[in-house]
């Protein structure tokens, strides 16, 4: 099993910037990829940004050049560095492991992420 543990949401303006990290443990040596996720209310949950264990990324077309997903392989954690945040950013932000072969997911309990005008 592989446990998420997300932090680092809040309430920032427009512009403005927010770090989001994710501590996994559990079967760390299993896991294939990491990302975030994020949903709003009535909407399906969708993909933000995701590194794979041989450190590739991709993003979502709307956070390319603003966000940044990047790791800490001593501490286990994933951190997803926003900037530049705009309204519609505003979700509540998922972590999620990939694991086995891409098998399994787990999932962190959520955090949310609000930004002012």
């Amino acid at each position: 099993q592989v446990q998420l543990v997300e932090s680092g949401g809040g309430l920032v303006q427009a512009g403005g910037s927010l770090r989001l990290s994710c501590a996994a443990s559990g079967s760390i040596n299993s896991i294939n990829a990491m990302g975030w996720y994020r949903q709003t209310p009535g909407n399906k949950r969708e993909l933000v940004a995701r590194i794979s264990r041989g450190g590739l990324t991709n993003y979502a077309d709307s956070v390319k050049g603003r966000f940044t997903i990047f790791r800490d392989d001593n501490k286990n954690t994933v951190y997803l560095q926003m900037n530049s945040l705009k309204p519609e950013d505003t979700a509540v932000y998922y972590c999620n492991a990939a694991w086995r072969s891409f098998s399994s997911d787990s999932w962190g309990q959520g955090t949310q992420v609000t930004v002012s005008s």
